[in-house]
């Protein structure tokens, strides 16, 4: 369903998961080019772009969005057709746009003045509002590494993993969406990207200073984990390497006394086993090698 709201003299309209018949009157009354209108119909992720026509911009931008449980980040698709008189904004799942055009339509149900005049200013207002939903977002990204770095020497070793693991996910798709679409970014800042209104070339260059500061602490925050992962398992291959040596050392005592008394164990005819002191004589013994290897590993700073 196509929902459409007017601010002064543009149109704003909205489609929600739009069908067959929705993007054919698209087509029929916009006259936008049939690939446009095919990579609307695509229930796949299209590239980034921005197509660039005489009468009318076609822009697919990607945003990160929590799931449900807040966990792991997916990606969102926004398709925008923006025209002097209009902006046409799809998504297939709910987001920030449509709780944008919704505050719209409540602002003129209550017959409140639209401050926006402009399709551009518009434009700059819905990727703004995206932009600061995306800084909230990567700012949990941003405490869920620094919970990391607190808790990276507790000994729940298996939940650490499991949170670096996540986070790590989190921090690389937020790359594969931030990094291809820079270059979007600036070709409104340089002027590649004209629109329809004057003075806007200040409010693209916000933009950008925005998106460059999300890619930046993006950026940080990836060499952070990539650093907490490393030394995480570093002390993880300290621990086995203690655990280890303990472990030797142990098969270093019992070896040998596992020795004597394997060999006394023997039906065969040893040395002083008719003695009735034997057993006491034989467990002197191994008690003497027991404190004699002790004495020389600690010696040798083993232990």
């Amino acid at each position: 369903m196509i929902k459409t709201i007017k601010i002064g003299t543009i149109k704003w309209h909205h489609l929600f998961d739009p069908q067959e018949e929705e993007l054919q009157y698209l087509q029929d009354n916009f006259y936008f080019h049939p690939l446009d209108i095919e990579d609307c119909r695509s229930k796949l992720n299209q590239r980034p772009k921005v197509d660039i026509y005489d009468d009318y911009y076609f822009i697919i931008l990607h945003f990160p969005k929590f799931d449900r449980i807040n966990r792991f980040l997916n990606t969102k698709e926004v398709k925008i057709f923006w025209g002097e008189d209009y902006i046409i904004t799809i998504e297939n799942t709910p987001w920030v746009v449509k709780d944008l055009f919704d505050n719209a339509v409540d602002q003129e149900n209550r017959k409140e003045e639209f401050e926006i005049g402009t399709t551009d200013a518009l434009l700059y207002h819905i990727i703004e509002r995206a932009m600061s939903e995306i800084l909230s977002l990567i700012r949990k990204v941003g405490s869920d590494v620094e919970f990391l770095n607190s808790d990276l020497f507790n000994k729940h070793t298996q939940k650490t993993i499991e949170r670096i693991s996540v986070t790590r996910k989190n921090i690389i798709l937020l790359n594969t969406i931030f990094k291809p679409q820079l270059p979007l970014f600036h070709k409104f800042e340089s002027g590649d990207i004209k629109g329809y209104a004057d003075n806007m070339e200040d409010y693209w260059g916000n933009i950008l200073d925005y998106y460059q500061k999300l890619w930046d602490m993006t950026e940080d925050y990836a060499e952070l984990i990539e650093g907490l992962s490393k030394t995480f398992d570093s002390l993880q291959a300290n621990r086995t390497n203690q655990i280890m040596k303990m472990l030797t050392l142990i098969s270093s005592f019992i070896l040998p006394l596992s020795f004597i008394t394997g060999l006394y164990g023997m039906n065969v005819n040893l040395p002083i086993q008719d003695n009735p002191l034997a057993f006491i004589t034989v467990l002197g013994i191994m008690l003497i090698m027991a404190v004699s290897m002790l004495m020389y590993f600690k010696m040798k700073k083993w232990m």
